[in-house]
């Protein structure tokens, strides 16, 4: 058969494993060893499905066979084997982390040097070349009576021939590139060598792996003499991780089998191992990353476990044993208690997968909790890449996950600009303070800048500083802390005021209300009233809002792609001890135009101040400028 090309991605990584310097080079045995236990997995699955007799999962297994004089290895597997068609699509098409990963990270200018590939992407079969400089893949699939062999040298094409092979499997042969002063290919022909990278990489595939070993032992009569002999070794444990006691295990191994599992570069933040039976038997092992993934606040980002039967998978992504506000968490989860032919709508109904669903839940939960408690550091970092999505678990579902969710949450407070649960404002509150304030905005610098929080912090009490989108839709749904309140410094009455001051403040409202009124009328429905502002303190005005939809949830809820625009009760609040009142007080009567000229003018004031658009900017600009030339 004649040649075949590439895709046009394939061949580009394939010129990356090629010219290229990597490190972690070893990898290649670990990526072809898992594609030979998942064509095993394959067949295993279909044996018991299909109720094959002539299966046995003890005869399955994996061989590696190294010939030193030939500089080659084989990956031996008696697995399900591919077809023709099978070799055309498996072995053309980029593995596990697919070409998006690979368009966005590598850049033009990132293909020479040191650069860890592998640990970021998983390549798959495409590793091989890495250190060979020809495969040639022999495969013979289950039941078939013909078999199939695809060699390449590397990004100039491949070919695909029928060849002889009388056993069902698939064997790789790596054609080891000659030693350079670059690298030590020769490594990779040593017994030990690959026995190392095995037991690093490969420990817990559940299928043998085998390889002859030479060993020595005392001759036959003598106690001096030894003598060499070839032994057939089982190089793996073949005891998956998670079925192993937690106490003979080391940090460094779980954080290498995660590494490995899930295609993370850095150490996960915590590790959760649970060994459960009663009304559900699993095993789970569980791990919170360190930071988020880039899609992860993406459409593209898939949640869910790994789910097994027995150490069989049946499952990649089983999203039902997560809830969306733990969706960062990745796993595993092993049980007995599941069929090997459980469907996913079956699933999504199985009472033992809901009651395992909800032990991790509370699992996930007071992990999280002891981290808040035992390690604010990491959790603060923990927060700031999942936090959102805390947030969000709040609000959904009409609240009904906010009791569970509310002692992890946290926000930035005035008390020392750092970021604070509800349980530690609470715990700082004055005792005549009656609820908690918080203040919306972009970033924490403009909302130290908004006037309507001057009165707040005049009175010495704590603000949160809600900087999220999320933030005020998910304190409104838990309503209150405790039996406090949770009051925005820019909706209602923030009620700071003495009974005198309240007063003083009623009798000042009855005696301006012509003027209050006027303003109003300028307005006209841009605003529902117009009043003397109770916090204000330097600011000549404010714009605060009434109801149960505030400003800023206003600006979320309209930014989003609805036709239904929703619309706060929006009050102009007037400072009276401000130079610009009395300026008001005698424009009422004075001259009614310029009073009317000026509300607009302050009107949007208030809407800058609140981060939101005037409605015409031409407007303003020719109002200022008017007012500036004639001072």
């Amino acid at each position: 058969m004649g040649r075949k090309q590439f895709k046009a991605e394939s061949k580009r990584l394939l010129d990356l494993m090629i010219n290229s310097i990597y490190t972690h080079r070893e990898i290649f045995l670990r990526e072809l060893i898992s594609n030979a236990s998942d064509a095993l997995d394959k067949l295993y699955y279909r044996a018991l499905t299909e109720h094959l007799s002539d299966i046995s999962r003890e005869d399955l297994g994996i061989d590696l066979v190294l010939d030193k004089e030939a500089r080659t290895i084989v990956i031996r597997d008696n697995g399900i084997g591919m077809s023709k068609e099978d070799l055309e699509n498996n072995l053309g098409v980029i593995a596990r982390s697919g070409s998006r990963a690979f368009r966005q990270d590598m850049t033009e200018d990132k293909t020479e040097g040191d650069v860890d590939i592998i640990g970021q992407f998983g390549v798959g079969f495409y590793s091989a070349f890495m250190v060979s400089d020809k495969v040639t893949v022999e495969s013979r699939a289950y039941g078939a009576d013909e078999a199939w062999r695809w060699e390449s040298e590397g990004a100039d094409g491949y070919t695909i021939d029928p060849c002889e092979k009388a056993e069902r499997g698939t064997a790789i042969t790596l054609h080891i590139k000659p030693k350079t002063e670059e690298e030590d290919t020769d490594e990779y022909l040593e017994p030990y060598r690959i026995q190392g990278i095995v037991k690093k990489y490969s420990d817990y595939i559940r299928y043998p792996i085998r390889m002859d070993m030479e060993r020595s032992r005392l001759k036959e009569g003598s106690d001096k003499e030894y003598e060499s002999y070839t032994e057939n070794v089982t190089l793996n444990s073949m005891v998956p991780l998670w079925r192993k006691n937690r106490s003979e295990i080391t940090p460094e191994e779980y954080h290498q089998f995660y590494k490995e599992k899930f295609y993370d570069f850095e150490n996960p933040a915590r590790v959760i191992h649970s060994n459960t039976e009663g009304a559900a038997t699993y095993n789970a092992l569980l791990f919170i990353p360190a930071r988020a993934p880039f899609n992860y606040y993406t459409r593209e980002y898939e949640k869910g476990l790994q789910l097994y039967a027995s150490g069989v998978l049946i499952m990649d992504k089983c999203a039902d044993l997560l809830p969306d506000y733990f969706s960062f968490v990745k796993g595993l989860v092993d049980s007995q208690d599941l069929s090997l032919n459980i469907s996913r709508e079956m699933l999504q109904h199985d009472r033992q997968l809901q009651v395992i669903a909800s032990r991790l839940e509370k699992k996930i939960h007071a992990e999280l909790k002891s981290m808040l408690d035992g390690d604010r550091e990491a959790y603060e970092a923990f927060f700031k890449n999942f936090g959102l999505q805390l947030k969000y678990g709040v609000y959904s579902d009409y609240g009904q996950h906010k009791d569970l969710l509310k002692d992890l949450l946290l926000f930035v407070s005035s008390h020392e600009d750092k970021p604070v649960t509800l349980a530690e404002y609470a715990g700082r509150m004055k005792d005549e303070q009656k609820a908690i304030y918080y203040a919306c905005g972009e970033s924490v610098e403009k909302i130290k800048r908004l006037p309507q929080a001057e009165a707040v912090l005049d009175k010495g009490y704590e603000l949160l500083y809600l900087t999220d989108d999320i933030d005020e839709f998910a304190l409104k749904m838990l309503r209150d802390w405790d039996g406090k309140p949770f009051q925005s410094v820019s909706a209602g009455d923030l009620d700071l005021d003495t009974p005198e001051e309240k007063e003083e403040a009623k009798k000042q409202a009855e005696e301006n209300k012509p003027l209050f009124d006027a303003m109003k009328e300028a307005l006209g429905d841009k605003v529902d009233a117009v009043r003397l502002s109770k916090r204000l303190k330097s600011h000549p005005v404010c714009l605060a809002s009434e109801g149960e939809v505030s400003l800023e949830m206003e600006k979320v809820l309209n930014a989003m792609p609805a036709d239904n625009k929703v619309k706060a009760r929006r009050v102009l609040e007037i400072n009276e001890k401000h130079p610009i009142f009395a300026t008001l007080s005698g424009l009422r009567e004075r001259d009614p135009e310029k009073l009317k000229e000026y509300s607009e003018l302050l009107y949007d004031q208030a809407l800058l101040i609140e981060g939101m658009s005037i409605e015409d900017p031409v407007a303003f600009s020719s109002r200022l400028c008017d007012l500036m030339s004639r001072s």
